[in-house]
């Protein structure tokens, strides 16, 4: 294993890595949050010798007693590496999280016969090696075996003709309650944290039961401090972090960007102002956005367009929040690709073509929103969590009906509520169980816009053109030549590629790069903004 990782994740006191194991045959290198981990710690059968109070050393242990069936055990998102050299030859044995949520790459060099490299960046293998790949999600590599096999196996992933479509209708009430259980375990944090709020639903959702469970440990913690002033005279309760793992903050920060008086700006304001968090703002301009195109294509390490479009606005918020102190925020990413949200799926031939698009889009999210959450907010150390991609939530949203799942135009139910896009997550939460709604019906209700759309039009705009001035018609006309492999179809993707190869310009590099594109079959356009959609109310001209 290539002792170079290029993102390391630190205990919050002492976590400095590698992790090494108390007998020291066992060193561990990883990226990543094990939510669960207090409890897996109690689960151990034999003592063991904790160094830090990091969340991953109980890896180390777990595959002490359970080899590689560690994996399994694991709530949280995750990529590591660990060397047992206890073992002769040393064993290694390398995962990542189900879905892919942080990155890991594997390399092999034909130089150095018989060496496998792991890496969290694609950067720390790109000069040493000839081929490299994106490790799998949900899979473990074992040296011992010389095989990586998927160890994540839920009921939603296979597709084919022997698996039925799902036919349980939505379990409102489950749906809701599941995504506030994912969203309260991602709050156990001992750092300062907030929440993205681009105004869009998946994003307003998140922050809305994040300003819930802020609320409650806030009005807990003061409550204790006050029965604690009465009886022994100081405000101050003794309380370790397992009685209150939640950073205790009294109201909870939310951050937006856009272009001013872009359509999420205006939206996360209304938002903020439903919720009552300590809302950040702020703009930028399209030049500020096309300045950092290439750092930002050097951190993603990919060329596909609609990612480096997205990426670029979250990368300059991420700056800012880190700048205020603040190290974890909770983001929205996945909910798309569950509840067929892109205005795209509207044109799904049948429910059962939806439903196989959403899993083929779930498992491809690692290539792309995956991606992009991890590296756009890692680049300045900061880290972001993900609630809709929790396992529990994914088993109940994934095995709903596609019949539920589909959507049209100006179709309304009995209650007078649009049957839009994720209508079923919308309905979810269109109720008030405490007396207070979720989200105000102009934000519950609001058309998805994709993030790199609801930042302001002008910013896809303005990378067009930027594409027309720097990409002669000479150069394009030659795209194929060039780029006979994944060729950019238009000036804007030739500009990232070309870019991307300046960064990277090994072929092993690019072919870990994979692009996101709608189903041309379904009669879709090839770009990716929801604007190409004729469904979407600010449809380019003539494609309605």
């Amino acid at each position: 294993m290539k002792e170079e990782w290029a993102l390391i994740r630190f205990g919050v006191d002492t976590g400095a890595q590698p992790l090494v194991s108390d007998t020291g045959d066992l060193a561990l290198c990883v990226n990543g949050e094990i939510y669960n981990h207090v409890a897996l710690r109690k689960s151990l059968k034999l003592p063991h010798k904790f160094k830090t109070h990091s969340d991953c050393e109980v890896l180390l242990y777990l595959y002490a007693e359970h080899g590689t069936g560690l994996c399994n055990m694991l709530d949280g998102m995750f990529s590591f590496a660990l060397i047992d050299n206890s073992c002769t030859p040393s064993r290694i044995i390398a995962a990542r999280d189900p879905i892919g949520i942080t990155t890991l790459y594997q390399g092999w060099s034909s130089s150095q016969p018989g060496v496998v490299f792991f890496a969290s960046e694609l950067k720390a293998l790109a000069d040493d090696c000839d081929k490299i790949i994106s490790f799998p999600p949900g899979h473990v590599y074992d040296s011992s075996t010389g095989k990586t096999e998927r160890y994540f196996h839920p009921t939603w992933w296979d597709t084919d003709s022997t698996k039925p479509v799902p036919t349980t209708k939505a379990d409102l009430k489950l749906l809701r309650e599941t995504l506030e259980d994912a969203v309260r375990k991602r709050l156990m944090s001992e750092v300062p944290y907030g929440v993205l709020l681009s105004g869009g639903l998946d994003s307003s959702l998140i922050a809305s039961i994040a300003a819930r469970e802020t609320e409650k440990v806030a009005l807990e913690l003061a409550q204790r401090r006050q029965r604690h002033l009465l009886v022994n005279g100081s405000s101050t309760p003794n309380h370790g972090p397992e009685e209150y793992p939640i950073a205790s903050w009294p109201q909870l920060h939310s951050f937006s960007i856009g272009l001013p008086n872009s359509p999420d700006l205006l939206a996360a304001r209304k938002a903020a102002a439903f919720l009552g968090t300590i809302h950040h703002e702020y703009t930028f301009t399209v030049q500020e956005g096309l300045d950092a195109i290439e750092d930002v294509i050097y951190h993603l390490e990919t060329y596909d367009v609609t990612t480096c479009r997205a990426s670029t606005p979250m990368y300059l918020l991420s700056r800012k929040i880190k700048a205020m102190g603040v190290k974890m925020v909770l983001s929205g990413e996945g909910s798309d690709e569950i509840f067929a949200g892109y205005l795209y799926f509207h044109a799904a031939p049948t429910p059962e073509d939806l439903h196989v698009e959403c899993v083929k889009r779930v498992k491809n999210l690692h290539t792309s929103d995956c991606l992009r959450a991890n590296k756009s907010t890692m680049a300045w150390g900061l880290e972001a969590r993900v609630p809709f991609l929790d396992k529990a939530f994914l088993e109940v949203a994934m095995n709903i009906d596609p019949q539920e799942k589909t959507f049209g135009k100006k179709e309304f139910d009995e209650d007078g509520r649009p049957k839009m896009e994720k209508y079923i997550l919308r309905k979810a939460f269109d109720c008030a169980p405490d007396g207070k709604p979720y989200l105000p019906d102009g934000i519950l209700w609001r058309q998805k816009e994709q993030f790199s759309d609801g930042v302001g039009y002008s910013w896809i705009d303005g990378m067009k053109a930027q594409a027309e001035q720097v990409v002669s018609d000479e150069a394009f006309a030659k795209a194929e030549e060039r780029y006979p492999v994944d060729t950019p179809d238009t000036k804007e993707a030739y500009m990232i590629r070309e870019i991307f190869e300046r960064l990277f310009p090994s072929e092993a590099a690019a072919s870990t790069a994979v692009r996101w594109i709608p189903r041309k079959d379904w009669g879709c356009a090839t770009d990716p903004s929801g604007r190409s959609v004729a469904i979407h109310e600010a449809a380019y001209e003539g494609s309605r």
